[in-house]
C-alpha cells in the first residue's frame, strides 16, 4: 500500500538537500540558483537523458561518472544551460570537483545538471566560491528539499516536489523527487530536470531498469510546446538505508518499487504540464479502445501536442474537430468512423462526437466545462483494449511573451 507524503528528496532516509543563490542568475539576486542533493552513503544511481542530438555538457560528464552505476550526490544549477557553450564539459567537471571537495568524495561520484539559457559560458567560479556555503546549508529536513526545488527553477511558477511511501520486504521504503520544467517540454527519455532519491536497497542494474520502466509512462507522456530540450535529465539515487533485502532481479519487490516510482513520477509529470509556460489549463487526454497501448499513446500524445487543440482549450472552444484532426496526422492507422470524443472537467462531461460525426450539444455547458483548470479530452477508438493517458497544457498569449524575451 503506497501513499504520498511530504519531504521531497529529503523524505528518504539518509538524504540531505539545499539550495542557495551564488550568482549564476545575475538579474535576480534573491533567486536561488544552485542546488545540492547528498546521500550520507554511496548510492546505486541511474539516469536517462534527452534524445536531442544536441546535448548539454553535463550529460556527457554524467555518462562518464555513472559508468560504474554509483554516485554520492547531485549538483544542479539554473540560469545557464551549459549547452553549446565554451568550455562546457570542463566547467561541468569543475562543478563536480567543487562539490566533491566539499563533501569529501571522488569527483566521479558526483552527477551534475544545468538548466537555463543555451550558448553562454557558465560562470563556474561563482559556483566554486559558493559551494562551501551550499554544502553547509544542506539538511535532512523538508526545508532542505524545498530550497533545492526552488533553486532548479527557471520559468517555473511553482516548485515541483513530492514523495511517496510504500512497504517492500516488510520495510518502509520512501521515494522523493524534485523536478523543474515549464517550457521546452516534449521529452523522449525522462524530463527536463528531475532528481529522485530513495532509501530502497536495489542494485544499479535494477534501478536503471525501474527508471526506464517509469519514464516511459510518466515523463514521456507529457508535452507543453513540442520542443525537446538539450538538457533533459532524470536521475535516481538509491542508498539502501531502508534495510530491505537488496532487489537484484524482477519479482514482487521490484514490482512494488516500480509501482511507487511510477506513482511519484506521474504526479511530477502532471505538475510540469500544469505549469507549462503561460498555461491556464492542464489538459488530460485519455484514449481507450485502441489497437494497442502503443497506438493509444501515439494518438493521445498527438492530441495534447496539437497547437490548434491547445489554442481551443485556451479559448474554452469545444472544437472537437481539432482533436480528430490531430489523431489523423498522428501516423497511426485507425477507423475515424469508430471514434467517440467527449470533454470533461469538474463542471461535468459532454459528448461532442460519436462514430466520427458531430453531435448536437449545449455550447454554454461545453464552455463551462472547458473553463475549468483541469480539462479531460476522452477519446474512445472502438477497435481494441489498448489505452493510454497523456498530459499537456493550453497555448496562451503569455507563452509567446515569455519566449519572445527569454534570453534577455
Amino acid at each position: 500500500m503506497l501513499h504520498f507524503i511530504a519531504g521531497g528528496v529529503c523524505a528518504a532516509q539518509g538524504f540531505r538537500a539545499g539550495g542557495i543563490h551564488v550568482g549564476v542568475k545575475t538579474h535576480a539576486a534573491w533567486k536561488k540558483d544552485v542546488a545540492l542533493i547528498v546521500s550520507d552513503v554511496d548510492c546505486a544511481c541511474a539516469a536517462v537523458y534527452t534524445k536531442n542530438a544536441v546535448k548539454a555538457a553535463h550529460i556527457h560528464v554524467d555518462k562518464r561518472h555513472l559508468a560504474d552505476g554509483k554516485a554520492r550526490a547531485a549538483v544542479i544549477n539554473s540560469g545557464n544551460a551549459n549547452a553549446c557553450a565554451p568550455m562546457g564539459e570542463e566547467n561541468a567537471e569543475r562543478v563536480c570537483a567543487a562539490a566533491a571537495k566539499a563533501i569529501g568524495c571522488p569527483a566521479e561520484d558526483i552527477v551534475a545538471a544545468s538548466t537555463g539559457v543555451i550558448g553562454q559560458t557558465l560562470n563556474v567560479s561563482v559556483i566554486e566560491a559558493g559551494m562551501p556555503e551550499l554544502y553547509s546549508s544542506v539538511s535532512h529536513s523538508p526545508e532542505g528539499s524545498d530550497a533545492a526545488a526552488h533553486a532548479i527553477m527557471t520559468t517555473d511558477t511553482v516548485k515541483k516536489e513530492l514523495a511517496v511511501e510504500t512497504t517492500i520486504g516488510g520495510r518502509t521504503v520512501r521515494i522523493g523527487g524534485i523536478a523543474k520544467g515549464s517550457g521546452m517540454i516534449h521529452p523522449n527519455m525522462g524530463t527536463m530536470l528531475c532528481f529522485l532519491t530513495t532509501d530502497c536497497a536495489i542494485s544499479p542494474e535494477m534501478i536503471k531498469s525501474a527508471l526506464l520502466d517509469t519514464v516511459r509512462v510518466s515523463f514521456n507522456r507529457i508535452s507543453v510546446d513540442g520542443d525537446t530540450s538539450t538538457n533533459d535529465t532524470c536521475c535516481v539515487l538509491a542508498n539502501g538505508l531502508a534495510g530491505n533485502a537488496v532487489i537484484t532481479e524482477k519479482g514482487p519487490d521490484y514490482d512494488a518499487f516500480v509501482e511507487a516510482l511510477k506513482a511519484l513520477c506521474v504526479e511530477l509529470a502532471k505538475q510540469m504540464a500544469s505549469d507549462g509556460e503561460g498555461a491556464t489549463h492542464l489538459i488530460t487526454c485519455t484514449v481507450t479502445g485502441a489497437k494497442s497501448e502503443e497506438s493509444a499513446e501515439i494518438i493521445a500524445k498527438s492530441v495534447i501536442s496539437s497547437t490548434l487543440t491547445k489554442a481551443a482549450i485556451f479559448g474554452a472552444d469545444a472544437n472537437w474537430g481539432r482533436v480528430l484532426c490531430a489523431m489523423g496526422y498522428s501516423g497511426e492507422d485507425f477507423d475515424p468512423d469508430q471514434v467517440d470524443v467527449a470533454f470533461a472537467s469538474a463542471a461535468g462531461s459532454i459528448p461532442v462526437c460519436a462514430k466520427g460525426r458531430g453531435l448536437e450539444f449545449d455550447e454554454t455547458k461545453a464552455k463551462q466545462i472547458l473553463k475549468e483548470h483541469d480539462v479531460t479530452i476522452a477519446v474512445a477508438m472502438g477497435e481494441g483494449d489498448g489505452s493510454c493517458t497523456c498530459w499537456g497544457c493550453d497555448l496562451t498569449y503569455e507563452y509567446v511573451k515569455i519566449n519572445g524575451d527569454y534570453r534577455t
